[in-house]
């Protein structure tokens, strides 16, 4: 049987509007790509030739003009599993002109939702999840009042390819957030995050082992902590921001509820709701709300982490109005 000698992989196009009606300038997601892939004559097979200090500077030389370009961000995501990047592709397909930095402490993205509940594979969600997936890209299979998709990998993948496309968002990947930028409003004098503080994960997790070793930052005018419940880096936003405004004597205090028994009646629909400011600068999503407001948790079922992200993206865009217009009163 001759294989075939073309792939030809159609246009993605997604028109999506966080505020119900379809964003009239479509987003080519995917360009239309026609490749012939044909066996090598493999005897007489050769790459192109390199020098590997070709490689060392190829991938330094546009990793740190990416440090330079990001330290200077409209928005800082903190977290790359599927609420972190649901609102990343909510933001960066309506608002090409907002510069994006994520912030993912583990090497690969995806968060919880790499793979389904307990190590089985298929992602199921609630409608009206289908509508995202449709946006995304991803298919499923219909099942009434729910979908579902053949691998939550399926998912998290496609999600995170359509996001890294955008040429206003950079991933940086092993890289944890190690505390937050304060500093006192001169207008309001409420205490406001305008950045973050990170480190390679690596060092962050052996502080202890070590003399100190400083962190860098971005400055930024919104984060959206979407960290996910409680683990190794889980839930850090809410836990350190409750540290942070009970030792500044503040009258916004966080109280860190931690996450309620499982309860999928009630999980899903409150923690998109919850997925909102909590302190001047800060906006939470996904299962970190549920941990910071005393929410039940949601289970195997992912569609409160896709609408936790589209609302979290619409506080997002508030919240970077608001503060566009005190900077410029400021001015």
């Amino acid at each position: 049987m001759t294989p075939p000698t073309m792939i030809q992989t159609a246009p993605v196009v997604a028109e999506f509007s966080i505020d119900g009606k379809k964003n009239p300038n479509k987003v080519n997601l995917k360009p239309d790509v026609k490749e012939n892939v044909k066996f090598a004559d493999w005897e007489n097979f050769k790459f192109a030739p390199m020098r590997e200090s070709t490689v060392a500077r190829a991938m330094t030389r546009r990793y740190f003009e990416d440090l330079d370009n990001y330290a200077e961000s409209d928005v800082v995501i903190i977290g790359g599993g599927s609420a972190g990047l649901s609102a990343a592709f909510v933001l960066a397909s309506t608002r090409p002109d907002l510069k994006i930095a994520i912030c993912e402490a583990a090497t690969a993205f995806g968060g919880g939702c790499m793979i389904g509940g307990q190590l089985m594979s298929a992602m199921v969600a609630r409608k009206p999840a289908d509508l995202f997936l449709d946006a995304v890209g991803v298919p499923y299979e219909d099942e009434g009042h729910y979908v579902v998709v053949k691998h939550a990998a399926l998912f998290i993948s496609t999600i995170a390819s359509k996001v890294l496309q955008f040429p206003n968002v950079k991933l940086f990947n092993a890289t944890a957030v190690e505390d937050f930028v304060t500093r006192k409003d001169e207008v309001t004098g409420e205490l406001r995050v305008t950045g973050v503080v990170t480190n390679y994960t690596l060092v962050t997790q052996n502080h202890s082992n070590q003399s100190c070793m400083d962190p860098q930052t971005i400055n930024c005018n919104v984060v959206l902590s979407a960290t996910g419940h409680d683990g190794p880096f889980g839930a850090f936003g809410v836990k350190r921001l409750e540290e942070i405004y009970k030792g500044a004597n503040s009258k916004l205090n966080v109280e860190v509820l931690g996450m309620r028994g499982l309860d999928i009646s009630t999980a899903e629909e409150n923690i998109v709701k919850h997925s909102k400011e909590i302190v001047p600068g800060v906006v939470l999503s996904g299962m970190e709300a549920a941990t910071g407001y005393g929410l039940s948790r949601t289970g195997a079922c992912f569609s409160a982490m896709m609408y936790s992200g589209v609302k979290a993206a619409e506080e997002v865009l508030n919240v970077y109005e608001l503060r566009k217009k005190q900077n410029e009163l400021q001015q």
